[in-house]
Order: structure tokens, then sequence, then C-alpha cells
């Protein structure tokens, strides 16, 4: 079938009630979680995963996803009303956004939010639509040999690209590959690392893990800080941008759409990266750069546009090959196993009607988005007066609920527990725990490739070598590693990083 034969098989599976429903949920309860600081689009897919069990496949993924590239919005609305990034993506906006609103043009800078997240939403899923066929043709043509050259792409990209330290990146993957050593082996049976629990047979449960590093983790450290917010209580007035704010913000807006389709699918990069990179690039190429930090509404539109095109892009690598670009698409393909679906390139052959029907509900979600925010925005603003200490227990409740759920047993909770704790101490230890969930899902998928393509080869090691595409991905590995330790590239990374977010 072509494009538009496959599209419109995926609108007929997207427009039914059920899933405009959870279409509508996931955008709406991703706005809120960006709107609400600390918790972010990775720590509430990891809540939601348990109560996704009895969902139909499609509706639990139009739900997860609304709720991914719904917060990738969300987060705008705290940084220019409240001077908070909602969400880690909209550090950058923080910037011009919040002077914007002082100067009395925070409706303009919400819908300039708004119209550069919905550009580059669809623009971003018409790249997915366009690019996921070929993809997976050509995924088909992998085996064991390349598969795990890919994946060691992946997780050399989590590292390369990740904000954090080199060496601390590469320690999270590490654990997060031990991590998922633990059970019984695919092929012996002999158990690895259980310390003689038969809860841990099994090995260690995916929900478990993610809801413990990444919600009761982040839980405990936005307890830690202390809350200051200045949160607008003017009049939303002029929410349409005037001629002018559209001619300077379109190229902004195209220019970000670039960066972020762009970096979405790279591993490691993700919809943050995105959003820092679109900035500097504006302070290069903008005609009015010397505005930037001053309620420039570029600063605005080309971070918000990055972002919200990466959000869509990512997905290309982890539906067509089954590699996540970043710790919430490792989520996302947890989900899927979780729903017995094998990710990779016969998710569209197999599951035709599941992977269009996905693509069909990012378009009709970002509409939602544009549609129903900007009409919400007094009600985003009474939600963040409300106190943490009055959010986070109910939370935390909701989150044990979950995990007990899953296999009915007060173990669960008592490993989440420890994870969570594990996920604390590595974020006063400035480690980032992204890598490590990235590592654990694609971990024992290494190993099964690593062991397919000896057995193939008889035990010759020389296979990941001879065979082109492999060689290929593992001098892009090799590449990846010597261009992080230059010099040159460590301080420009640090200084994206660092001096934006300040």
């Amino acid at each position: 079938m072509d494009l538009f034969s496959n599209l419109a098989l995926g609108f007929s599976a997207a427009v039914s009630i059920q899933n405009l429903f959870f279409a509508f949920a996931g955008c709406l309860l991703g706005t809120l979680i960006g709107v609400l600081p600390g918790l972010g689009p990775l720590a509430t897919i990891s809540m939601l995963l348990p109560f996704t069990y009895g969902l139909d496949p499609l509706a639990a993924l139009i739900l997860l996803a609304g709720i991914y590239y719904g917060a990738a919005y969300g987060g705008s609305t705290t940084a220019i009303l409240a001077n908070l990034p909602g969400e880690s993506s909209s550090v950058v906006t923080v910037i011009d956004g919040y002077q914007m609103a002082r100067q009395g043009r925070a409706g303009v800078a919400i819908a300039t939010a708004a119209i550069g997240s919905f550009f580059a939403g669809c623009v971003g899923t018409l790249v997915l639509a366009a690019f996921a066929t070929p993809l997976s043709n050509l995924a088909f043509k992998f085996g064991g040999a390349e598969y795990f050259s890919l994946m060691v792409v992946g997780l050399i990209g989590a590292v390369s690209l990740s904000s954090g330290s080199f060496i601390k990146s590469t320690g999270m993957v590490l654990v997060g590959l031990a991590l998922g050593l633990v059970g019984a082996d695919v092929n012996s049976g002999v158990l690895r690392f259980t310390f003689g629990q038969p809860h841990l047979w099994e090995g260690v449960n995916f929900i478990i893990l993610a809801v413990g590093l990444f919600a009761f983790g982040e839980i405990v450290a936005s307890l830690e800080e202390k809350e200051n917010r200045e949160t607008f209580t003017g009049k939303l007035t002029n929410v349409m941008p005037t001629r002018t704010d559209f001619r300077r913000m379109m190229p902004a807006i195209l220019r970000g759409t670039g960066i972020g389709t762009l970096l979405g699918i790279l591993p490691g990069a993700g919809i943050t990266m995105a959003s820092f990179f679109a900035y500097a690039i504006e302070k290069k190429a903008s005609h009015y750069a010397n505005e930037l930090g001053h309620g420039a509404i570029e600063g605005v539109a080309a971070p918000e546009s990055a972002n919200n095109a990466a959000a869509q892009t990512a997905f290309i690598p982890t539906l067509t090959l089954g590699v996540p670009g970043s710790a919430t698409m490792a989520l996302m393909l947890g989900a899927m196993v979780m729903h017995n679906i094998q990710p990779g390139p016969s998710v569209i052959t197999k599951n035709p009607e599941l992977f269009w029907g996905l693509v069909a509900s990012m378009w009709l979600g970002n509409l939602m988005l544009i549609l129903f925010n900007l009409p919400l925005v007094g009600l985003w603003i009474k939600i963040l007066r409300i106190p943490y200490r009055v959010l986070f227990p109910a939370i935390l409740l909701f989150c044990c609920v979950g995990i007990y759920s899953t296999n009915l047993t007060t173990f669960d909770i008592y490993l989440a527990a420890g994870a969570g704790a594990l996920g604390y101490i590595f974020r006063k230890l400035n480690c980032e725990p992204a890598p490590l969930i990235l590592a654990f899902v694609l971990g024992p998928s290494m190993e099964e490739y690593f062991r397919r393509a000896l057995v193939l080869a008889n035990g010759d090691y020389s296979v990941f070598v001879t065979s082109p595409i492999s060689l290929g991905f593992l001098l892009l590995a090799v590449g990846l590693v010597v261009m992080v330790m230059l010099p040159a590239l460590r301080r420009n990374r640090k200084e994206i990083f660092a001096d934006e977010a300040g």
C-alpha cells in the first residue's frame, strides 16, 4: 500500500470513539504534567504503565504518546507564566517567554508556542509517516550482527549526547546492562543475580524500575527543593500575534522544526537537546539575535518548535528498528512488549492498523492541543498555585496502587522504593538515570542478537566487522566516542546545556 492508503487506514482506526478519547486524555494529561514543574513525561508514563494493561494496544500507545508530546507543549505555559520550566525541554523558553509576559505579551508568547508546536508536530508526524516504511524495509535485511551493532550505536549515542558527565553516563549504561541480566538465562535457564529471590526469577520488572527511578526519585528530589514561583497574575490580552510577529517567528519556527526533526531521530538526543540547539542556532542565525534574552519572540518560537518536532520523529527508530533513542521511547518500547507487540520492522507489516493508527492519532492530538490549550490557560494558572506538599502524596499513592496491581505482591512496592532511593542517589551525584533505563531495555536484546550472530558464524567474532552494515554502525559508535572526547566539543557541549539554562 502507498502512503495515502496507509494514512487512510490509520485515520479509520484513530477516529474511533475509544481512541479519540484516549488521544484527548493523553494530550490533556500530558499538558497538565508539563504545566506542573518537577514531574515530566518520564515519571508520568512510568506511573501509568501498569494501568494500561487492560487497554487495547493501540489505545494504550495513543494515550502514552499523547502524554509525551502533550508535556512538550505544556511545559511552555509554565515557562511563560511562572518563570519555571514545567518540563526539561522548556528550560530555554523561560529566558524570553517570561520576559514577554512581563512586557504584557504573555498571550502572544503562549500563542507563539502553540503555533510553533502545532506546525512542528505536524511536520514531524509527516516525516515519521514518510520514512517509516523505507526504514522498516531496510531493517528486514539486518541480521544478529547488524542489530547488535545498531544497539551499540544507540547506547553510545545516549552517552555521548546526554547533558551529564560522559563517565557518569557510561556508568549508568553499565548499571542498566547489569540489571537487564537479572533472572533466568533464556538459553540455559541458569539463574543470574537473583540472590535467592523467586520474585526475580523472571528478571527485574520494567514497570517497577521505571516508576521507582523516575516517579519516586523525582518526587523526593522535588520535595527537597524550595518552592519559588513567580506566577503571572495579569490578564491575557492580545493573544493573536501581529503581522510583524508572524514575520519574525516563521523563520525561527522553520529552523526549529528542521533541527528538532533531525535530532529526534538521533539516539540519545531527545526533545531537550533539540530545544537547546534551536535556541543556540537562533543566537547565530536570527536577525534579532541581540534581542534574545530580553523578550524576543524567536526565543519562544524556535525551542518550542524544535521540542515538538523531536517528540514526533523520536518514534521513527523506536517503531521501525525497535531501538529507542531516549528513556521515554524506552518506556514506549516497554509498553509495546507489555502488550505482546514485537517492536521493529515487523510492526508495520504485522500490525499496520496499530502503527498507522498511532501516526494518525498524532495529527489529531496536535490539533487537540492547539484547540483546547489556549482556552484553558486560566485553569493552568490556578493549578500552578497548588503546593507540591499536596500533590506529591497523592501521586505517590497512585504509583503504589499501580505497582501492586501488576503482580499483587508487596515485594514489588519494596523493590520500587529501593529503585526510588537509587534514583534519588543518582540525582544527588548528578548522574542521569535516563541512560540506565535505555540500557536496561536494550540489554537483553543485545545479548540475544550477540549470541545469534555468533551461533550463525560458528563462534567467529569477525562477523561483526565483516558485515558492511555492522561495521558501519560500529565505526559510527567509535566516531561518537572520539567526538565527545575532543576538548572543543566537550566545552561547547557544556556551554549549550549550562549557559542556556542559566
